[in-house]
């Protein structure tokens, strides 16, 4: 078994999963790269690497059960165990989203990346974490699948553009985060849910006014809570999210 603390974090190739994998890193932590692009995957790892990071690449389409398991194959064999999973993968579908225009298949693709996935990953490391001294699940999610904040019920105006697939992928995500810490309730594993506000990446074709280093700075909180820390919460930079 390593001694470094392990964690994976899942689209990490790029935008905000580089710089949560850069940010564990530099914590002394060996961090896996999960990412399907092979090219994209290794230029990550080597990148790291080159800044002192002990990165590794972990082929991973999170779409894909038989991919997570395999995954979870590479870690136990070169670790013995995960302590962090962050689910971090994620995709827009493209916009605009209109609920009366968009393509029924745009939301079941979103879907199938942004919930599904983290549920594939999730379960497949399951058996790794329940052997960490002090487990910990972040799930990336956004401001936008605040139910609060899409109805106005919080007194601000609702974020994002109009959305049928993006921003209820991440209000389902959050339910079924809960739904993971009501089934977990009696073990160590502490999951929360971090939003990383309006970040420029290329999901939003770089117009956010936030930086991927900032954007990460929630995950890189919720991986590293106390084992006192709060589980079942949605959190941004600036405290908790409403529901």
């Amino acid at each position: 078994m390593s001694e470094r603390t392990i964690a994976l974090v899942t689209g990490a190739n790029k935008g905000i999963g580089y710089q949560i994998a850069a940010g564990l890193g530099a914590l002394g932590w060996s961090v896996g790269v999960g990412a399907r692009d092979d090219e994209r995957r290794e230029a990550a790892v080597e990148k790291l690497r080159a800044a002192g990071v002990d990165a590794f690449g972990v082929p991973l389409d999170v779409t894909d059960e038989a991919s997570a398991r395999a995954a979870a194959r590479l870690i136990e064999e070169r670790a013995g165990r995960l302590d962090v999973l962050v689910n971090n993968a994620g995709i827009t579908g493209g916009m605009p989203q209109q609920p009366t225009e968009v393509d029924p298949a745009t939301i079941r693709t979103v879907v199938e990346t942004n919930v599904i996935g983290v549920v594939n990953v999730t379960n497949a490391m399951l058996p790794l974490l329940r052997r960490s001294a002090s487990p910990r699940i972040v799930n990336m999610s956004s401001s936008v699948g605040s139910l609060a904040r899409q109805s106005g019920a919080d007194g601000e105006a609702a974020p994002g553009p109009v959305s049928a697939a993006y921003s209820p992928s991440k209000t389902l995500l959050n339910a079924v985060t809960l739904q993971y810490v009501r089934e977990l309730g009696d073990t160590n594993i502490l999951i929360n849910l971090g939003c990383p506000g309006y970040v420029a990446t290329d999901l939003n074709g770089f117009r956010g006014v936030r930086t991927p280093e900032q954007g990460a700075a929630v995950a890189i909180k919720l991986a590293t809570l106390p084992d006192d820390g709060p589980t079942g919460q949605f959190f941004e930079d600036a405290g908790v999210v409403p529901w």
